[in-house]
């Protein structure tokens, strides 16, 4: 006999989830109680409030070194996995079901959506969603207004222009832009 895995972690490991699947109904009232808390996150007054939100919406601290500006869109929040000294500007939009993983030094700027699920493409199962993770490595920075679609990393210091829509993987100390995102050119690192 097989023991299927709880919803949940179906999700953050890229599984099919069907849309009449009764766990559905635990991802929306989590999505529900994550939208209350995305009012508060607005009205907050001080970065140690907004913090104190995210924390709730997350699940665990967000570490004090991380900052988020007013205008955070997220539909589920319990998969949004963030590290140290990352900063997010205004009005970025995280579809975080499969996951979302900010590592340390992540930059993101205003009004960047990043999205990790996908409805499939056959009419007669098009409710139903396949999530991929996004991972945005060590020191990427995000450019205002990109989009970040599902299954994408983005490599360490790499850079994604703004405006651009990435829909692959990018390596590691790159810039793209455009929309599909490609690569323009390597980082160029100042000499001191």
């Amino acid at each position: 006999m097989t023991i299927e895995k709880p919803i949940l972690a179906r999700a953050l490991a890229g599984e099919r989830l069907t849309f009449n699947d009764p766990g559905f109904a635990q991802i929306n009232a989590t999505m529900m109680q994550t939208e209350a808390l995305l009012g508060d996150f607005d009205q907050a007054g001080t970065d140690a409030a907004r913090r104190e939100i995210l924390s709730k919406i997350v699940g665990y601290s967000v570490p004090v070194s991380s900052d988020f500006h007013t205008g955070l869109r997220c539909d589920f929040g319990r998969h949004l996995f963030i590290g140290q000294r990352v900063f997010v500007n205004q009005g970025v939009t995280m579809i975080d079901l499969g996951g979302i993983y900010l590592a340390d030094d992540v930059l993101i700027g205003p009004n960047a959506t990043l999205i990790t699920v996908n409805h499939i493409e056959d009419p007669k199962h098009r409710r139903d969603v396949r999530p991929q993770a996004i991972h945005l490595e060590k020191g990427a920075w995000i450019g205002a207004n990109a989009m970040i679609l599902p299954g994408v990393t983005i490599g360490a210091q790499a850079i994604v222009g703004a405006g651009s829509v990435v829909t692959k993987d990018v390596p590691a100390a790159t810039i793209v832009v455009g929309t599909p995102a490609r690569i323009l050119r390597r980082i160029k690192e100042e000499e001191h």
